[in-house]
């Protein structure tokens, strides 16, 4: 795995506020379009609303774009007094359909930009992440863990004999035994930790803060979990004990003994490790497999 700056820099940093700060400022937002509006009653003022609008259904989804709608309305009202009559004239119900509309366009739009970016950081397979978004996820462990002096573990690891499973079920049992596995590791793995399927059955996970022990915990507990079940792979099941992972783990403690790479690059650390993790595997895989290798 060959990291690379630009699987995290230059990515566009998102600017997140908070329920509280985003509420506020769409009700300032909307307050003050009411203030001009009032003041002037002209259109293109009017169709400031849009702007506090599209703020709400951006963060708040098709509730937050409905309420910051139906509020444009009320305060379109009551800016234009003539308008409490009911009595509308064609531009008056275009304006408070596209108050509607504009929210609920806004909210479906930013759903589907979620959903798409969470496809695009997501293995198909497996559900975990993909190799590019690990890559980003990788370097930002390391640089919190460098900032803190915190651990960070590696754990390398591939699922063991699957060219005879190929060979003698098929591919499509291969193919199910990898996503079985992926499966696993998702479950079994502690929040602090991201994982990822970077080859045909191989899988890389980091967990931070964590020191080379517990790293051995967790893939002891992952190859415990692997090994244990009994899974139904393409239509046919097999008894527990077919499935097996080898792992291999490696670790940096960022404190005064590893001042050197505390003068490296994250991308450099972070490739090191992966390096350190990746012979261990191969270790544990000489060793008989089914088992933990820590470098």
């Amino acid at each position: 795995m060959r990291l690379t700056t630009t699987s995290h820099e230059g990515l566009a940093r998102r600017i997140h506020l908070s329920p509280a700060s985003a509420a506020a400022l769409v009700l300032g937002a909307l307050l003050l379009v009411f203030g001009l509006d009032r003041a002037t009653g002209s259109t293109p003022v009017q169709h400031l609303y849009y702007l506090p609008i599209i703020l709400a259904g951006f963060r708040f989804g098709t509730r937050g774009g409905l309420v910051a709608g139906v509020s444009a309305i009320v305060l379109y009202h009551v800016a234009n007094p003539a308008l409490l009559t009911f009595k509308y004239g064609e531009a008056d119900f275009v304006q408070m359909t596209l108050f509607l509309a504009v929210g609920l366009i806004t909210a479906k739009l930013t759903r589907d930009a979620e959903r798409l970016r969470e496809l695009a950081m997501t293995d198909d397979l497996t559900g975990l992440h993909n190799l590019r978004s690990f890559e980003a996820q990788l370097v930002r462990m390391v640089s919190a863990c460098r900032e803190s002096r915190a651990p960070l573990a590696l754990l390398v690891l591939d699922v063991d004999r699957l060219k005879d499973l190929n060979d003698t079920y098929g591919h499509l049992t291969g193919a199910e035994a990898v996503r079985t596995v992926g499966h696993i590791i998702g479950r079994r793995l502690p929040p602090e930790a991201a994982a990822c399927r970077y080859g045909g059955d191989e899988f890389v996970v980091a967990v931070a803060p964590c020191t080379v022990a517990r790293a051995r915990q967790v893939a002891d507990d992952l190859c415990r979990a692997v090994n244990g079940c009994d899974p139904v792979l393409s239509g046919r099941p097999f008894e527990a004990g077919s499935l097996s992972i080898s792992v291999g783990a490696a670790g940096v403690p960022f404190d005064r003994r590893t001042s050197p790479v505390l003068l490296r690059r994250d991308v450099e650390v972070a490739e090191s490790l992966f390096r350190e993790a990746d012979a261990a595997l191969y270790r544990a895989k000489a060793r008989g497999r089914n088992q933990v290798y820590v470098a």
